[in-house]
């Protein structure tokens, strides 16, 4: 079968609009703000059909890879893959009920990804691209997740991988980063200070800098998102998402799509309200909505337990903050007991385990429902961005001794 025609013509200042060759990589503009992909939209209008392109099943290159028109990745070599899917869309009535919904109410379970969580999106667009440009030596500030997702995808590439964390990143995620070939390191600080710390010994270390929005093609990975949505939905878009924003990359990278699909004729000119859901002990995204700036100010001495969503400065807070305004929509801060309670209901009752971060979506649609932002009958999307699989869980276990008379009334009534 043929590579896809590629239309990835140049990159693009988010701030200036200044146009930047893509001849070879880049972290940010000449100005110091992100780059976005940019597309001939047009030659593809004519060139590419919408429907072939979702039917299509290449060998090698499942889920979000079959997207390949609207990625940057021009050649099939270059493509790294460990079995992507796309991933489902879960119906919570029971959810929905609770919190005051008519509407469908449906989870994207983004933990059915090769490691477990979103991060594998963006990842696997950073590092092939990468690849194309011949860098053999990466390196991120990650609160878990993403660290997993960058060891993964650059051991499949044959890369070296350096991921700095928060040392009270989950356990999990910090020896599963280890477990996947990459070089991990715990960091007595905040995500922004681990980031700083990669970015000073960036020029002694030789590795290319793939933190969040400070290279353009982790945003590509995570549009398709949007995509892959629109497509489940039968090219139609809900009347609200909810996303979990840390640095905001995949709520960005939606809005990016939803445009250059309406471009396409792919979908019409209808937008979801984008709600950017964080946490209330580090929620720089929703004091500067409220305030009603364009950008946000560091977040001091961030805490949750929602650690993927504990980052205190993001470099593209205009983008997130645009698109939330522009959308209609809201940036939501919610509780850690908020966010626990959400979890529990989620799946006691539809048999669903979010992570933190995709319960507080859950928590924010309760909030935004209770104070009528939120139609009763909307077709609410939340995300949750990894398996709850990887997070503590509290144990609610109970001992039965087997040389006892066992109470079966006691049993179910316990």
């Amino acid at each position: 079968m043929p590579s896809p025609a590629h239309f990835f013509t140049h990159l693009e200042c988010a701030m200036t609009g200044e146009r930047v060759e893509k001849d070879r990589a880049h972290n940010l503009s000449p100005e110091g703000w992100p780059l976005l992909a940019r597309y001939d939209l047009e030659a593809m209008k004519d060139r590419a059909d919408r429907d072939e392109i979702a039917a299509r099943t290449r060998a090698g290159e499942p889920g979000f890879w079959r997207w390949r028109e609207l990625l940057p990745v021009a050649r099939d070599e270059d493509v790294v893959s460990l079995g992507e899917v796309d991933t489902p869309l879960v119906d919570c009535p029971q959810s929905a009920a609770a919190i005051g919904l008519s509407g469908p109410l449906l989870v994207k379970d983004e933990g059915r990804l090769p490691t477990g969580s979103f991060k594998a999106r963006g990842l696997a667009l950073a590092v092939a691209m990468a690849k194309s440009f011949g860098l053999t030596r990466l390196a991120m500030p990650t609160n878990g997740n993403a660290g997993a997702a960058l060891s993964a995808y650059g051991s499949r590439a044959g890369m070296e991988t350096y991921s700095f964390c928060p040392s009270d990143t989950p356990e999990v995620n910090v020896r599963e980063i280890a477990a996947q070939g990459g070089r991990v390191f715990r960091v007595n600080g905040l995500i922004h200070e681990c980031g700083a710390l990669v970015a000073q010994l960036d020029k002694e270390a030789g590795w290319f800098n793939v933190s969040t929005l400070k290279e353009p093609y982790r945003i590509e990975g995570k549009k398709t998102m949007g995509i892959e949505l629109a497509f489940q939905l039968g090219w139609t878009l809900p009347d609200a998402i909810f996303y979990p924003t840390g640095g905001g990359t995949g709520l960005i990278g939606m809005w990016k799509a939803f445009d250059e699909m309406e471009k396409l004729g792919w979908i019409g000119s209808e937008r979801p309200k984008m709600f950017a859901v964080q946490a209330e002990g580090c929620a720089p995204i929703v004091r500067a909505y409220e305030a009603g700036e364009r950008h946000a100010p560091a977040w001091e001495n961030a805490t949750t337990v929602a650690t993927g969503i504990r980052v205190p400065k993001a470099i593209g807070d205009f983008l997130i903050l645009d698109a939330v305004r522009e959308s209609g929509g809201a940036a939501i801060a919610v509780s850690d007991e908020q966010i626990e309670d959400a979890r529990t209901l989620c799946g006691e009752k539809d048999g669903l385990l979010l992570c933190p971060e995709g319960a507080a979506t859950l928590a924010a649609a309760q909030q935004a429902r209770a104070d009528g932002r939120l139609e009763r009958d909307a077709r609410v999307v939340l995300f949750n961005c990894g398996t709850g699989l990887k997070y503590p869980l509290p144990d609610r276990s109970q001992s039965v001794d087997r040389h006892q008379k066992i109470d079966i009334f006691s049993i179910l009534t316990r």
